[in-house]
């Protein structure tokens, strides 16, 4: 790959996004932090301000994943995360958890008004070990007192090694509507995939658009 991490194409927000990043949406790539957390961070700003929808960011689910339940208010405070009904969060299988990386990306959802984490993988539930441990943390946070569900969702599965993330970002886009539809999971459709096809593009546009600004 010919990007640099010294060549800034967009800062956004909290986000600051290099041509070594962009590079990945334009070939079988992986997909890393700086990418989707610049996306949810889009989605954030531009469709779901204002609504019950928090979307934590990779760097933050990885903070979770390391920290012990009494420090889980450090990080979901300042989110205003009980006051949300829906919370999601990008899940990967690193399991250094001093550092954010892994390879495989999936969705942890919670839903307070069914009482219920939905997992969603696009890889035969590859992050499941992952995902339940997690929701068993953030039990404590949310003072579920353990009385709470989890479930694996369907999720239209990928067919290489490399588009976990561009699924993982598809599923967050078409839950998060289908919530503000519906005040609920339950019931979701599965993401098209020729949603899937075109992601890639569609965020290298939309990066280029923003950069243009």
């Amino acid at each position: 790959m010919s990007g640099r991490y010294d060549d800034v194409i967009l800062s956004y927000y909290d986000t600051i996004l290099y041509q070594a990043d962009v590079d990945l949406l334009s070939g079988p790539h992986w997909l890393n932090d700086a990418i989707i957390s610049f996306y949810l961070e889009y989605l954030e700003k531009e469709k779901y301000s204002g609504t019950n929808i928090l979307l934590i960011s990779p760097a933050v689910t990885q903070c979770l994943k390391a920290s012990p339940l009494a420090e889980l208010s450090i990080f979901l405070d300042p989110l205003q995360t009980l006051e949300k009904d829906f919370i999601f969060m990008p899940l990967n299988d690193c399991e250094d958890l001093r550092s954010p990386g892994g390879t495989h990306w999936s969705l942890l959802v919670y839903s307070k008004p069914e009482n219920t984490f939905y997992h969603l993988d696009s890889s035969n539930e590859s992050n499941d070990r992952q995902a339940r441990s997690l929701s068993f943390k953030l039990s404590g946070y949310l003072k579920l007192n353990k009385s709470y569900y989890f479930k694996s969702l369907d999720s239209l599965q990928q067919d290489n090694m490399y588009d976990c993330g561009i699924y993982m970002l598809c599923n967050i886009e078409n839950l998060a509507e289908y919530v503000l539809r519906n005040k609920r999971i339950e019931g979701a459709k599965l993401i098209k995939r020729s949603n899937v096809v075109t992601k890639r593009f569609f965020i290298s546009e939309l990066i280029n658009s923003l950069a243009q600004r």
